[in-house]
């Protein structure tokens, strides 16, 4: 069993310009070093027949025994913008002065080869005295609508009776130094389309009017003007930002009979999308009037106490770089939401300073050292297996 050096893997994998919904031959490539590991792979894509985006995913599993170790990723990245922004071409993958430079260095193709290259010594290591089983979930649909991705092939191990029993997920969630933070969880997102009808009118009459935009001010005001909560023993304090006011009114002389709104609201273990509706329902009525309010959900929060696999994470982080990493909550959202329906489950990857900006990097040194610290991460949580 050859070794894989986690650089070439990489630098390969960005070489497959796979912008969501695209894979143009990212799984492919994996699936071939996964197979040649002696890893049992399945092509699985989804949607295309119901107004959605075909997606392409794969599932690879080596071992048929228990505990199952699962690594969850996703091959698409985000667009690069003008390539003329870039300082070099965002798909060349070039090393210079011991950087890996393209889109998906960070985010997340480095550490989806790190992984491989780990797995790959701990199967070379372990042989056929390996009790347990590693798989890999990888998407094509982390950074676009998520539903078409790992939430289907998470039904889909459902359906024939899989189990995965602890995931980790390569997201890049360490903040400034390799090792200094693994995701334990995550805040909730959900965004509320707010429309205010009222009636239009002249500017000098405005006891004929119903003015919207006055509405809209008053009801913001109400949503805004307290926080909603102070933070929780492993959350920061929920957020509601207001990200678009749309009036749509041209003239100076005339009271709009509309207005609309939309906001963001990112929220701790405090709450869930059910009672944030009905808090804002609360803090709209004595505004009154004609409105209606949709909800987009893209997450729920969701906490994965410290236990086995952050214990191991942590340890192999200390022993690899000597650094004692941060439990944390913070960012955005990742698919790390859907797994935790399922198993327990953490986040660690790379420094994401550069993901999903112009000229995305990554130390060759960080890649390594991912590499050296999945290996120990695996090697804790199978033990004597």
């Amino acid at each position: 069993m050859s070794r894989v050096d986690p650089v070439e893997l990489a630098a390969e994998l960005i070489r497959r310009p796979s912008v969501t919904p695209k894979d143009e031959g990212a799984l492919d490539l994996l699936a071939g070093h996964l197979e040649r590991l002696g890893f049992t792979c399945y092509r699985l894509t989804f949607g295309g027949g119901d107004g959605t985006e075909p997606i392409a995913n794969l599932y690879a599993r080596c071992g048929r025994g228990a505990p199952n170790l699962c690594f969850a990723g996703h091959t698409d990245v985000v667009p690069p913008g003008a390539p003329e922004a870039w300082s070099f071409d965002p798909f060349a993958a070039g090393v210079e002065d011991g950087v890996l430079r393209g889109r998906g260095a960070v985010d997340m193709k480095g550490a989806i080869a790190a992984f491989v290259s780990a797995v790959a010594d701990f199967l070379e290591r372990r042989g056929s005295g390996f009790a347990g089983a590693v798989s890999v979930l990888i998407t094509g649909d982390e950074e676009g609508v998520a539903i078409n991705g790992t939430r289907k092939v998470l039904d889909w191990l459902d359906a024939r009776g899989e189990t995965i029993d602890a995931c980790l997920v390569g997201e890049p969630t360490s903040a400034e130094a390799l090792g200094d933070m693994i995701k334990i969880g995550r805040r909730g997102s959900m965004t509320g389309r707010l429309h205010i009808e009222g009636t239009q009118g002249h500017v000098a009459y405005p006891h004929l009017a119903d003015n919207a935009a006055h509405r809209l001010v008053a009801m913001l005001h109400a949503l805004t003007a307290a926080p909603l909560d102070a933070g929780t023993d492993h959350f920061q304090p929920s957020t509601l930002q207001v990200t678009t006011i749309d009036i749509g009114n041209p003239t100076t002389n005339v009271i709009p009979g509309a207005a609309r709104a939309t906001f963001n609201i990112r929220f701790n273990d405090a709450w869930n999308s059910g009672t944030l509706k009905a808090w804002i329902a609360d803090r709209l009525r004595p505004v009154g009037g004609r409105y209606s309010i949709d909800f987009e959900v893209s997450g729920e929060s969701f906490l994965v106490p410290p236990g086995k696999i952050s214990f191991c994470l942590g340890e192999a982080i200390r022993q690899v770089t000597g650094r004692t990493p941060e439990l944390s909550t913070t960012g955005g959202t990742s698919d790390a939401r859907f797994i935790q329906a399922h198993c327990p489950v953490a986040e660690f990857g790379l420094v994401g300073q550069t993901m999903h900006k112009i000229d995305e990097r990554v130390a060759v040194a960080d890649i390594a050292g991912l590499s050296d610290i999945y290996g120990r991460f695996i090697e804790l949580f199978f033990g004597n297996s």
